[in-house]
C-alpha cells in the first residue's frame, strides 16, 4: 500500500468521469499513489464505468443513498484512516483537476512537513479556464477574503475542492466531522477552517482549475443553495454558533 490515497467524489458524472481516471492512469503519479473513486449513489451508470477499471487498480465505494459531497468524504476519510494512510488527496470527479498536478499538492506534506494544503487556481503558477459560469468567477474571489478575514491567514482559493491533508489531523477531537450539517458543500470549508485556526501547518499550491464544455453538464451546485452552503460554515465558526 502507498502512503497516499487519491480520491476523486463523483455522482451521475458517467461522461466526465471516464476522463477524469483515463487522465490519472496515463499521468506520472500512478503507481505511486493508490486511487479510490468515491461514488455517492450514481444512477447514470457511473458505477458500472468505476468497476470496469478495477483490473487497473481503481478502487470504488459506493453510498447506498445520495448523501452529499461532504458524506463522500468523510467516508473517504474514514476508509483511509482505517486503512493506515498517511495522506488524503480530494480531487473533482467531473475533470476539471489535471491530475499531473497532485505532487503539487502532495510533496509539501510527505516532504516539507505540511499538514494541509489547499490548491490554488489563483496563486502564480495555476489557472482557470474553460465555461466557468459568472458567478462562480464572483464567489471564487469573495469567498477566500472572508476566510482570510475570519481565520486571520491570508487565503486565495478555499472553494478549490483540489487539496491534500495529512489524516492524522483528524486525531485531534476539536474537529467534529460526525456533524450533519457537513453532509453537503459544508465539510470542505469547515475542515479547511479548522486547520488553520488550530494551528496546523498550513500552506496553498498552485493548480490550474478548467471546466468542462457546458455541454457536458455544469457542476451541480446551485447558484444559490450550494453557495450557502459552503459560506455558512464560515459565519457558524466565526461566530461560534457551531464547533
Amino acid at each position: 500500500m502507498n502512503k497516499v490515497l487519491v480520491c476523486p467524489i463523483a455522482f451521475n458524472e458517467h461522461v466526465k468521469l471516464k476522463s477524469v481516471i483515463e487522465r490519472f492512469l496515463a499521468c506520472d503519479v500512478y503507481g505511486q499513489v493508490d486511487y479510490l473513486v468515491m461514488d455517492d449513489c450514481s444512477t447514470d451508470g457511473t458505477t458500472e464505468l468505476i468497476q470496469s477499471y478495477a483490473h487497473r487498480g481503481v478502487q470504488t465505494i459506493r453510498h447506498e443513498r445520495q448523501s452529499g459531497v461532504g458524506a463522500a468524504i468523510r467516508t473517504a476519510i474514514r476508509h483511509a484512516r482505517q486503512q493506515g494512510y498517511e495522506c488524503l488527496a480530494i480531487m473533482a470527479g467531473n475533470d476539471k483537476d489535471n491530475p499531473q498536478e497532485l505532487p503539487r499538492i502532495i510533496d509539501p506534506i510527505l516532504k516539507e512537513g505540511f499538514d494541509f494544503v489547499q490548491g490554488s487556481r489563483y496563486l502564480g503558477g495555476g489557472g482557470t479556464g474553460g465555461d466557468m459560469p459568472f458567478y462562480r468567477k464572483l464567489a471564487t474571489r469573495m469567498h477566500p477574503v472572508l476566510m482570510s478575514m475570519i481565520t486571520g491567514r491570508r487565503v486565495t482559493d478555499s472553494t478549490n475542492g483540489f487539496r491534500a491533508f495529512r489524516l492524522t489531523v483528524l486525531d485531534d477531537d476539536r474537529i467534529n466531522l460526525d456533524q450533519p450539517w457537513l453532509d453537503k458543500y459544508e465539510l470542505e470549508p469547515y475542515l479547511m477552517f479548522k486547520a488553520i485556526k488550530l494551528g496546523y501547518k498550513f500552506t496553498e499550491a498552485p493548480v490550474t482549475k478548467i471546466y468542462p464544455a457546458k455541454k457536458l453538464g455544469y457542476t451541480k451546485m446551485k447558484p444559490i443553495t450550494g453557495w450557502w452552503s459552503i459560506l455558512r460554515p464560515l459565519i457558524f465558526l466565526g461566530l461560534g454558533i457551531k464547533k
